[in-house]
């Protein structure tokens, strides 16, 4: 089992990543000798040397639906790809409800995001941006569309060998 380092820096070694609990949700189902509970976590994983994950696992106790969050997360890991300590571009994405917009700023801005956003780009490496979820807050969904966004990025490289230019 992986170190989980909650908060402060400390030497990282490859492949360590720190996990966020995002939401816990608690269900219940009404039987015979009275309500079984049972819980889901949102799970956000990242280095934050630019790899980041999510993951939701349910289970009967919180401790064991976290766990299987982290397990999720670690097989949806995704490269984000950055720009010093930015985003390459401006993007708007929606997914379902929920729409983020994510803008590069320069350096020393600092991280400006709310909420689910704000975990996934500070576990993600990104130090530098301009964020707003619009629409829909749903943890979920907002996890799910800043993924998406950051799916959607392209790198300089990738844009000039797109269009059969040679890197200048």
């Amino acid at each position: 089992m992986e170190k989980v380092n909650y908060g402060g820096d400390t030497d990282k070694r490859a492949g360590e990543f720190e996990e966020n609990v995002i939401s816990i949700n608690r269900c219940s189902k009404v039987v015979k000798g009275g309500r079984n509970f049972s819980f889901g976590a949102l799970v956000v994983i990242g280095d934050k040397l630019g790899n980041v994950g999510y993951g939701y696992g349910k289970a009967n106790e919180v401790s064991d639906a976290i766990r299987k969050g982290c397990d999720a997360a670690k097989k949806n890991i995704i490269k984000i790809p950055l720009v010093g300590s930015t985003l390459p571009h401006a993007i708007e994405v929606k997914y379902r409800g929920s729409k983020v917009m994510l803008r590069p700023a320069s350096e020393g801005t600092g991280l400006i995001a709310g909420g689910a956003m704000r975990s996934v780009l500070a576990l993600g490496g990104v130090k530098d941006v301009l964020a707003k979820s619009l629409g829909s807050t749903n943890p979920s969904n907002v996890v799910k569309a800043t993924i998406k966004a950051i799916q959607s990025l392209k790198s300089k490289e990738q844009i000039m060998s797109k269009r059969g230019l040679a890197s200048l």
